[in-house]
């Protein structure tokens, strides 16, 4: 058999990444006050989620243990924030004696997403989809690959077929661009079970992108972040998603500089579920009532259709903030909807599968003379 292909978050795990919780925070502790050494005009995003009280309360425990100056914290208000968190932002800067900063984007989530699309699944999933309602290279390829004795020259000729379509071939046939079969990835569209199939019987409506992030978060944060040296994010590999693939600017490792010559730093990037509670509960940090009142695990954009619970969270955020809920119901809707109809779809599919798998069973059992079934 051979190897399954690992990733650089895997093959480069630095050694304090499988530390128990104390010591991983002290190794994390070390490395914040390292880096704020070298590059002490630094600022850091705070969204006011889990992740982001923690690195805000290991940052300033370290800035007093080193007595290092004080960095930029930065809130970036995407226009459908939950009252709780705008609360908890200004409750964070009063307790640590902080200033956090807020910046609204230009383009507010509402017009991102009625020009570009709404997220479905996931951004690496929102991101193929929306290469492929564009380019309309057809689900057929995907076929035309996997039944080819030679994949090398399958993939070139699609390539010369569909010139420009690089990403959407690789996503659409779960390869890369040499052609070898990457089944087992994230960016390839079969990541979601049945999605290939799904997509094809039920072809979306409308137009998915995750657009309305890079418009409401990160052009706002490159434009805030330019000035500074490095930068300060909450990132966690345990959330998953595009979280846990590796970047250029070397995700693997915390800490690597960018294309803009920037340095980015991500303390808690290998900071586990049970790394995170262990610390909450040691330092007594309060989460936003979005957590500890409403019950929310996680917080994120409000409404963002790429959480599968956000339907779900919706509701436990009714009571509390019911506006907010329509909303986040006017703008994702129908991808909350298509989401419900593909998770019926995989839930019908597997169902359908174990059920011929029980009868292929039963058959080999009728017809095995060791088991006393029957013989010729």
């Amino acid at each position: 058999m051979t190897e399954p292909y690992r990733s650089r978050v895997y093959t480069d795990r630095p050694a304090y990444a499988d530390f128990d919780a104390p010591a991983k925070f002290q190794a994390i502790q070390s490395i914040i006050a390292r880096r704020l050494v070298e590059h002490p005009n630094a600022i850091c995003s705070y969204s006011g989620g889990a992740d982001s009280d923690i690195l805000l309360d290991l940052i300033e425990r370290t800035r007093a243990l080193f007595s290092l100056p004080p960095i930029k914290y930065v809130f970036f208000n995407t226009g459908l924030e939950m009252r709780a968190t705008r609360a908890h932002v200004r409750t964070t800067a009063e307790q640590y004696g902080i200033a956090i900063e807020e910046v609204r984007p230009k383009v507010n989530i509402v017009m991102a997403s009625r020009k570009y699309g709404i997220p479905f699944v996931s951004k690496i999933m929102s991101a193929g989809l929306e290469g492929w309602q564009k380019k309309g290279v057809p689900l057929s390829i995907a076929e035309e690959y996997e039944q080819a004795a030679d994949k090398a020259a399958k993939r070139q000729e699609l390539r010369e077929r569909y010139p420009k379509c690089e990403s959407i071939i690789n996503f659409l046939c779960c390869c890369n661009s040499a052609g070898e079969p990457r089944p087992d990835i994230q960016l390839v569209i079969n990541s979601s079970k049945y999605m290939r199939d799904f997509i094809g019987e039920h072809p979306p409506d409308f137009p998915i992108s995750a657009k309305c992030c890079d418009y409401c978060k990160k052009q706002v944060a490159h434009k805030v972040q330019k000035g500074y040296e490095m930068i300060i994010t909450g990132e966690r590999r345990a959330e998953g998603g595009m979280r846990s693939v590796p970047r250029k600017d070397n995700t693997a490792l915390c800490f690597g500089e960018t294309s803009s010559g920037q340095y980015r730093l991500r303390p808690l990037y290998y900071v586990t579920d049970a790394d995170r509670a262990w610390y909450k509960d040691y330092y007594g940090i309060r989460y936003s009532d979005a957590y500890e009142v409403y019950g929310l695990t996680r917080t994120g954009c409000c409404g963002c259709p790429i959480s599968y619970k956000a339907v779900e969270d919706l509701e436990k955020i009714r009571p509390y903030e019911p506006n907010v809920v329509k909303a986040a119901w006017n703008i994702f809707g129908k991808s909350y909807v298509y989401r419900a109809k593909y998770n019926q779809y995989k839930k019908d599919r597997m169902a359908a599968e174990r059920k011929t798998d029980d009868e292929m069973a039963q058959l080999s059992i009728f017809f095995s003379p060791e088991l006393g079934g029957v013989q010729a």
